[in-house]
Parts: structure tokens; sequence; C-alpha cells
């Protein structure tokens, strides 16, 4: 019985000791609100190919990234309001949180506001692509925009404070690394290759 209330002593003080509420200008805060960005870009590309195409294992990716992305952005902007922090932070470039400091004055290229995001003309190309050709475009961008949500969630996983968003990323590189290799062979499986 003692042991049971030392243990609770020793949980409670590990608590006391974590760090206090993110700030604004945080790895944390900036993690939570780029990467909800860039998660809902993933879950658009995927709304659109499963309209585009009726082969059944794109579809299968493209609705498993579409949940699970979905779900995870949910979590992160639920954060930033327990947290009491905006969702958007005006005047600050996406990535700034990374030392990366964004596009400069020569504005996204396209509408791609962070790395591995796909431009307005490459949305458009999906949306007008059908069969086999939205399938390899697709992968093809979701390669590159899970290229660029692995970066970011490393990024994360180095300088996040909060355990659960550290542990949120861990498993979003994990995640999306697996899916990089799964996408590579569906694209061999169609005679193509990611764009780089």
């Amino acid at each position: 019985m003692l042991f049971a209330g030392g243990a609770v002593t020793v949980a409670s003080a590990q608590r006391e000791d974590a760090p206090a509420t993110p700030v604004s200008d945080s790895a944390d805060a900036g993690f939570a609100r780029d990467m909800s960005v860039h998660h809902q870009q993933a879950v658009e590309m995927s709304f659109i190919v499963r309209d585009r195409t009726q082969d059944e294992e794109v579809r299968r990716l493209a609705y498993d990234i579409a949940n699970t992305q979905a779900n995870q952005r949910g979590m992160m902007l639920g954060w930033l309001d327990l947290w009491g922090l905006p969702k958007v932070e005006s005047g600050t470039e996406p990535m700034a949180w990374m030392g990366m400091g964004g596009h400069g004055d020569t504005g996204p290229l396209d509408g791609a506001l962070m790395p591995g995001m796909a431009t307005k003309t490459d949305l458009d190309r999906l949306r007008k692509a059908s069969g086999k050709e939205s399938e390899i475009l697709y992968l093809q961008l979701m390669t590159d925009h899970h290229k660029g949500g692995v970066h970011m969630a490393q990024g994360c996983v180095d300088k996040c404070s909060v355990d659960i968003e550290r542990n949120l990323a861990q498993g979003m590189v994990d995640a999306q690394e697996s899916e990089i290799a799964l996408m590579a062979d569906l694209l061999k499986a169609r005679g193509a290759k990611p764009r780089a």
C-alpha cells in the first residue's frame, strides 16, 4: 500500500515537471498548424482520386490516407484549442518553427505552401485525369507529399516538447515511410516510378 502511494507521488511530480502549455511560436504549435494544412491537402487528393479511378488497391490506399490524416488533423487542431492558440498564425511563414523560413518574398510555388505539397496545377491535372493516369499521378503526388510530411514530422520528433505530439509525429514518420514503399510498388506495377 505504501508503494502505491509512492508511485502516485512520483507520477504527480513528473506531471508537474512537464513543460508548460506551448506558446504560439513553439515547435509544438508550429507543427500542429503546418501539419494540419499539409494533411488537409492529402485528404483532398485522396478524395479526388477515389472519384477518378475504379482500381480497388488505389481506392483503398486513398481511403486509408484520408481517414488517418483527417483524424490526425482533428487531434492537432484540438491541441491548439486546448492550448488556447490560434489555428492560423498571421505573419508567420510555414515551417518557420523548423528554421526553414518558407518561400520568402517569392511566395509559394503555385499554391504549394510547404515541401511536398502539390501545386494548383498538379491538383487541376489530378481532377482531369482518370483511370490509370489518375492512379499514377496520385501515387506520384502522394509520394512527394509523404516525403515532405516525413521531413516535417521528424522535425517535431526532434524539436517538440509535448510527449503525445512527439509520439504522433514518430507514428507519422513510420507510417508514411511504409506507405512510400507501398506506393513505389504500386507505381512499378503500373509501369511508372516516383517523380524524384
